[in-house]
């Protein structure tokens, strides 16, 4: 398993093409710079969901936050997740974490708002 780490693109008022990060492992461990305004956007054109987990660090009261899972849909699979607020689920790097359960035909661009 690596640590893979993906670089936000600004969102801009005159609008950004998204830049799409493909060839993904379920194997890696994906790191983003997490400021509380940065969402992620997966694309999937193969078949079989993908469910992403965010990872949540924290903890509550001694009890551990559940992790986020969001799945994106097989085929058509269009999904943006976040804004991310850092107290949640930002790591003692200040990186958002997530992993992925079926890779194929998956991108996923990063965005900060």
């Amino acid at each position: 398993m690596s640590d893979v780490t993906l670089t936000p693109q600004d969102l801009a008022a005159t609008g950004i093409t998204p830049s799409y990060t493909g060839s993904l492992l379920t194997t890696n461990t994906y790191l983003v710079r997490n400021n509380g305004k940065m969402f992620l956007h997966f694309k999937k054109a193969g078949a079989g969901d993908c469910v992403v987990t965010i990872q949540t660090p924290p903890t509550v009261g001694g009890l551990a936050v559940a992790e986020q899972t969001v799945t994106v849909p097989a085929t058509t699979g269009d999904k943006m997740i976040g804004p991310f607020p850092p107290s949640i689920y930002n790591s003692s790097t200040g990186d958002l974490k997530f992993t992925l359960g079926e890779i194929t035909g998956l991108s996923v661009a990063v965005v900060s708002m």
